[in-house]
């Protein structure tokens, strides 16, 4: 015991100090959300005032309008984008490390540079709408990034850009993970490839779907740094997501209460999400136990 106590050091304190972190810090925004603070925080009490203000905001209900359109069509997106990139890679094609290890590339790049690189790209007036007029289609339009209706796409397609790798990896050692015998005995019956992939693989991939999904939500809900560095919430307020909202009230306005309000609506949002994903987990482990 003694002997490992350097291990244990090791993994427990910077173990503990974080959740010491992170559960202190909570519990000071969930209080800072009750009084009226505004540029310091100060004492009082006014219930659910600032509650009530962020949630009547137009800020925030577009906010939260884009997060349930962002969130599903990312989450929908980058799981068949990396499913379709695992199969690709699955079939043992020459080329596979290099193609792998461009499709983890994004993974390696920080969410700013990807906004920055993307807003070059999607901007009407130095990217891909000026190369093409360039080459002499000059009736051909790409500005979603300046148009009211279309510009949370580019925040999605930035963020599958980004993030599909991710799913690509996770689901590429689930397909290479599937037993071999239980493929042959398909092959055998007479199913064909597709046949094979929709009755016998793709059915074992779902804990790792689960898992995905989970990890990709919680992505969508805290996007902050892609949003500002690409669209900055705009055009208007066009774009804005929760983590846009906290910012604005917080630091632009000078509305701590109302800003730790809406970091507190976003974490009821994330625990909505991830307590039924930790519940899960638990059934599944004493499942496994007792199997």
């Amino acid at each position: 015991m003694v002997r490992r106590l350097p291990e244990y050091l090791m993994i427990w304190v910077p173990l503990l100090l974080s959740a010491a972190h992170l559960i202190s810090f909570s519990i000071w925004t969930i209080w800072i959300s009750f009084t009226p603070s505004t540029l310091v925080p100060v004492t009082g009490w006014v219930g659910l005032r600032n509650y009530n203000s962020v949630l009547a905001s137009r800020n925030w209900q577009i906010a939260f309008d884009n997060l349930l359109l962002f969130g599903i069509a990312f989450v929908l997106l980058s799981l068949i984008t990396g499913l379709v990139l695992a199969i690709l890679l699955d079939q043992r094609i020459r080329g596979e490390n290099v193609l792998r290890t461009i499709f983890l590339y994004p993974l390696a790049v920080s969410f700013v540079v990807t906004g920055t690189v993307w807003s070059w790209l999607l901007n009407p007036g130095i990217g891909i709408e000026k190369l093409v007029h360039d080459l002499g289609w000059s009736s051909f339009h790409f500005d979603w990034l300046v148009n009211r209706d279309m510009a949370i796409w580019t925040i999605v397609i930035a963020a599958i850009w980004q993030s599909s790798g991710f799913a690509m990896a996770l689901f590429l050692a689930g397909l290479r993970s599937v037993d071999t015998d239980i493929i042959r005995a398909a092959q055998i019956d007479g199913a064909g490839p597709i046949r094979t992939y929709w009755r016998v693989i793709l059915p074992t991939l779902w804990p790792i779907t689960i898992t995905v999904v989970v990890v990709q939500l919680q992505f969508a809900i805290s996007a902050f740094d892609l949003v500002r560095a690409l669209t900055n919430g705009g055009p208007g307020i066009a774009t804005q997501l929760p983590a846009l909202v906290v910012y604005d009230l917080m630091f632009q306005r000078s509305q701590l209460g109302r800003g730790a309000a809406a970091a507190v609506l976003m974490l009821l949002i994330l625990l909505a999400v991830l307590l039924p994903y930790a519940a899960w987990r638990y059934v599944q482990r004493r499942q496994a136990a007792h199997a």
